[in-house]
């Protein structure tokens, strides 16, 4: 059988290997400062956990190899001018946005997108990194080193941050998880809900999203859209032709998690509809240490990543599926304790969700 390489050894390769396994998947995750030649076969299939990498020995092997599925996915939306680029010819709804040049004027940003202006570096950036606002109240100028390396999108007063994880296979059948709202806080993903009722008038809409936009790609695997909610109206904010953090939910809540399914396309193996269990809850762990107690919580199911905490660091998550939303709280309260304080309002937020 062949060998399937992820491009990418963070936490990502690790749970897309460990859904490998029972399906007698050979999965090797490459960590991309890899130095060393690889051992690869023309029949080898390659994919990513990540949108963009350096050039080692190894990383130049994976990228050449003929078996990269959706080689040619990754440099389109790995830079956030193609990928807005590609939303509006397909005439999706996303933010009204610029691309930023040495002429580019504080004053035409401000006419064109309004008082606040958001400046969102084209490559790279994750986690609130890579961004920079431009508001007009405080006179704020445009970094010199954004000019040429940036975008720039005007401010969505939205309701709130919802999510669509789908997939989509090599034939071009398309299946979909449901859509998921997520909290950020400072720009890193806190806490998602999955398979909440008021979601679901928008799930047709978002699929067809999602869907024209994979289908126009050609696209193998598993890809997240992340999506602001305004009223009824939904709109773009970003793609990720991966497995996403907003996704990792479905590890408890789906009888096929999104790291499978990925696999399952990328090695041309049948995939379906997912069927959905219960009422699913993901909080991340950031920059706090290992707590085995919140293994005795109802439900909890841990992933810990084994990194050295840092603060801000993604160093876990803890997933959660219960039959009612009211377990969830339940849950949630024997939870409250055992995290560092500043979690109060993740807490606080999931409880206010649940409740509605």
């Amino acid at each position: 059988m062949s060998k399937i390489w992820v491009l990418g050894a963070g936490q990502l390769g690790a749970m897309l290997k460990h859904a490998a396994t029972p399906l007698a998947l050979d999965v090797e995750p490459v960590d991309i400062e890899d130095h060393h030649s690889l051992h690869l076969s023309e029949g080898d299939i390659i994919t990513a956990e990540r949108e963009q990498w350096p050039e080692t020995d190894a990383t130049s092997q994976l990228a050449a190899h003929p078996g990269f599925v959706n080689k040619n996915v990754f440099a389109t939306l790995a830079d956030r001018f193609t990928q807005k680029s590609l939303i509006d010819e397909l005439g999706l709804a996303t933010a009204p946005w610029f691309d930023i040049t040495d002429g580019s004027l504080e004053t035409d940003l401000h006419a064109a997108l309004g008082q606040r202006v958001l400046l969102k570096r084209r490559t790279g950036g994750y986690d609130g990194k890579g961004q920079h606002w431009l508001k007009q109240s405080e006179g704020s100028a445009i970094p010199a080193d954004f000019r040429n390396q940036s975008i720039a999108e005007q401010a969505i007063a939205f309701d709130e941050e919802i999510s669509l994880v789908g997939m989509r296979d090599h034939k071009g059948n398309s299946f979909f998880y449901p859509l998921t709202l997520n909290l950020h806080v400072n720009g890193i993903l806190m806490a998602s809900i999955a398979n909440l009722s008021r979601l679901q008038p928008l799930q047709a809409e978002a699929e067809q999203m999602l869907g024209k936009l994979m289908d126009k790609l050609d696209y193998v695997g598993v890809m997240a859209m992340e999506l602001f909610r305004t009223g009824n109206k939904l709109q773009i904010n970003e793609l990720a032709p991966r497995v996403h953090n907003s996704g990792h939910w479905t590890q408890a809540g789906s009888n096929i998690s999104q790291f499978e399914a990925h696999m399952r396309a990328v090695a041309k193996l049948p995939i379906s509809q997912p069927t959905v269990r219960g009422h699913s809850l993901m909080i991340n762990l950031i920059g706090t240490d290992l707590n085995n107690d919140w293994l005795a919580v109802a439900g909890a199911e841990l992933s810990w990543y084994d990194k050295v905490v840092r603060p801000g660091r993604k160093v876990g998550h803890i997933n959660f599926c219960r039959d009612s939303q009211a377990e969830l709280i339940e849950s949630m309260q024997q939870l409250k304790s055992l995290l560092p304080d500043n979690y109060a309002e993740v807490i606080e937020w999931v409880t206010e969700e649940l409740t509605h």
